[in-house]
């Protein structure tokens, strides 16, 4: 039996876990699931006879590289800053590795030993970074095989809640970490470049700024900038490209909503609130409003984001229950973005039968032949229920399947790297098919960049 150790046993596990285990009779595999959590790694194992699972604490060097050292290879599953360490192990026992995660500086500066030891330490394996770059190069490469010349790439993806469980006036649940939803955006200005012009959004208008998108048989859509659509251009080969636009998807109405929050300066997470623990919902968003003797915490919201009581941006600051002065806060020392975090999620969470939804959708605009064309590309993926979810899925399989791969050695390109050589993109894309991961395209006149 090949041993797979898989840290981390969290919600991104739960497809992936279950796909090497559905596999393991076939490929010979045995997973170990090691999470801080015994408990945890239990449930996801389902007592199945492949699989142990184990209580593992990371920051313990000596349980951590027995670990490793016993592996074929490794899975990290973990946040991106704790792959470091896990990495540095595999180099030190020439174990490959597989994380669904940004290549972190520190992970980039192994490359050379990595190579040097043929090993493959591969990265951004999930959704989005994932399959979002292997859809795109697939497509990329085949307009730079029939001799087109790319003009235009836009890219949008978007963890939703399925329409069968959109319950709430927002169209949205939380689907995947609540904090990184309520930071969208910060850090800097949002960055594209459109018809050979750079363009930039700083955060307070990023929510105003948005693109609509028509899915078939979903409806409409919005997407609102990503922090910086350019990251990607010289490793897509998209230099020279007059166009290139990356996005988060959104159901429409959503970023206006979003965007008080943003006015009011409940996203901020630089500083802390003085006795937030006690604080009522009702105090937080007082906190933010202008003194008056007798306008109420509700006339005062309204008049400050201008916004009439026959609003639905009002509706849907009531529905999240904001002005109750009986909820409290119950958090110490939180800061803004960490309290508004909390209040959502009351509103936010998936329920046990609810549906997650994943959509993604290209457009590449290119010349060929002298003539100008556009081909749009779309998925869409719908959850299971609350564990096996859409996110889960189409981020833990693709993991899971490259780690096969790279075990049977059909991925053999060594180094850091990320899912853009055909090497792994085409067997990945095609594997995901048989699981409901399909992206539908269509040919369309070009149209260039709409957004303005």
């Amino acid at each position: 039996m090949r041993e797979i150790l898989i840290i981390g046993a969290g919600r991104s596990a739960s497809s992936l876990i279950q796909y090497l285990l559905d596999k393991s009779e076939e490929e010979q595999l045995h997973l170990v699931i090691a999470d801080l959590s015994l408990e945890l790694a239990q449930k996801k194992t389902n007592n199945h006879p492949n699989a142990t699972p184990i209580a593992l604490d990371i920051f313990n060097e000596k349980e951590r590289r027995a670990a490793i050292e016993k592996a074929a290879i490794v899975i990290s599953m973990l946040p991106a800053h704790l792959h470091i360490e896990i990495a540095k192990d595999c180099l030190n026992f020439k174990k490959n590795l597989v994380t669904a995660s940004y290549i972190s500086d520190a992970m980039q500066a192994l490359d050379g030993e990595v190579k040097k030891n043929g090993l493959i330490f591969m990265n951004e394996m999930g959704l989005d970074p994932g399959i979002d770059h292997m859809s795109a190069m697939k497509v990329i490469d085949e307009i730079r095989e029939k001799g087109g010349k790319m003009l235009l790439f836009e890219s949008f993806c978007g963890g939703l809640v399925a329409p069968e469980s959109d319950t709430n006036l927002w169209n949205y649940k939380f689907t995947w970490a609540p904090r990184n939803v309520v930071l969208a955006g910060q850090g800097g200005v949002a960055k594209f470049i459109q018809e050979g012009t750079y363009k930039y959004i700083p955060y307070d208008s990023l929510f105003r700024r948005t693109e609509f998108l028509e899915i078939e048989g979903y409806g409409r859509f919005e997407a609102y900038s990503n922090r910086d659509s350019l990251k990607y251009r010289s490793i897509y080969g998209l230099d020279d490209i007059l166009t290139l636009f990356r996005g988060t998807i959104r159901r429409v109405g959503f970023s206006k909503a979003w965007n008080m929050f943003v006015q009011l300066g409940m996203t901020d997470d630089s500083y802390v609130m003085e006795d937030s623990e006690n604080m009522s919902y009702r105090q937080f968003i007082n906190s933010f409003l202008p003194y008056h003797p007798t306008d109420s915490v509700e006339i005062k919201t309204r008049l400050l984001l201008k916004i009439d009581q026959d609003d639905i941006m009002w509706d849907k600051l009531l529905e999240l229950d904001l002005f109750n002065d009986k909820k409290i806060v119950g958090l110490k020392n939180a800061t803004p973005a960490q309290i508004l975090e909390k209040i959502l999620n009351d509103s936010w969470k998936l329920q046990p039968d609810d549906k997650d939804m994943i959509v993604m959708y290209h457009k590449f605009g290119y010349e060929i032949d002298g003539k100008k064309v556009q081909m749009d590309s779309q998925m869409v993926c719908i959850g299971q229920d609350q564990t096996y979810t859409a996110m889960a899925k189409t981020v833990g399989l693709p993991v899971a399947m490259a780690t096969l791969l790279i075990l049977n050695g059909k991925i053999t390109t060594p180094g850091v790297q990320l899912p853009i050589l055909k090497e792994v993109y085409l067997p990945v894309l095609e594997e995901l098919e048989k699981y409901g991961v399909v992206f539908h395209s269509q040919m369309l006149p070009y149209l260039g960049y709409k957004y303005s």
